[in-house]
């Protein structure tokens, strides 16, 4: 029970510093996107509720962000909560919203402190009154900071931001002859931000699911069998060598 209790009950693990020297930051991605699949999975494997789960993928957020801002990374978008997750068992729902206030509360000082600026993505008004007052509060806690920027898409669809862009567009009365990607991409959630470079997805399933469609036209793709408890600073320093071994021509030859 050791070492799952040290997940469970926030104990925080030592740096692994020598993953940290493996990592060539001339080749880094600037911007990573990661599909957190795996918590219930993780928590059944362990004879555990899905409850205990989602607090070890909460645990390996921690991790992700500690060593996205160590190695440089400029933005890192984890899909956090979609439009289609309102589908699933209040008491998990309860849980998520729990974990995510409880995370933001015990958090945001460190954040702050590492020169971590925190943006959401999707409809957050949708959420729990005291859970939404706390993003707010960390994204203005967070607003001018300078390094890592960490997108939380939480109520997020990648079809919804489409159609809301759209609408914008129509609303502002835009002529289609002034509307080009550029217009389009300052619409959407992401505006001003580099499109991701690289999309990581856990626990084995090898799908976007309406995850940031318009933004990922030339993403590489990294699947990997480890569920999200489970993804450390090891496996993430091996999705980012991954990435910087593939030829990235963009349609050129």
């Amino acid at each position: 029970m050791g070492a799952i209790a040290d997940i469970l009950f926030g104990r925080k693990k030592k740096q692994n510093t020598d993953v940290y020297s493996s990592i060539d930051k001339q080749q880094l991605p600037s911007h990573v996107a990661v599909i957190m699949d795996g918590n219930g999975r993780w928590a059944k494997r362990r004879g555990l509720p899905r409850s205990a789960g989602h607090r070890a993928g909460t645990e390996r957020v921690r991790t992700i962000i500690r060593m996205s801002s160590d190695v440089g990374i400029r933005y890192l978008t984890l899909f956090a909560l979609s439009t289609e997750n309102w589908k699933r068992p209040k008491d998990e729902i309860n849980t998520l919203m729990k974990l995510l206030l409880e995370y933001l509360r015990q958090e945001l000082h460190e954040l702050h402190e590492r020169n971590v600026r925190i943006n959401t993505l999707g409809d957050i008004s949708k959420l729990p009154k005291e859970v939404a007052d706390e993003i707010a509060r960390a994204k203005q806690t967070t607003k001018d900071n300078t390094g890592l920027t960490v997108n939380m898409a939480i109520n997020y669809g990648a079809r919804q931001e489409i159609m809301a862009a759209v609408k914008k567009a129509i609303a502002d009365g835009t002529s289609p002859d002034s509307i080009d990607e550029a217009y389009l991409s300052s619409l959407l959630d992401t505006a001003g931000q580099p499109d991701p470079d690289l999309m990581i997805r856990t626990s084995g399933e090898a799908r976007i699911s309406n995850f940031l469609l318009y933004q990922m036209a030339y993403a590489e793709f990294y699947f990997t069998d480890t569920l999200w408890p489970d993804f450390d600073e090891a496996e993430y320093a091996k999705a980012l060598k991954v990435f910087a071994a593939r030829d990235r021509r963009f349609g050129g030859i």
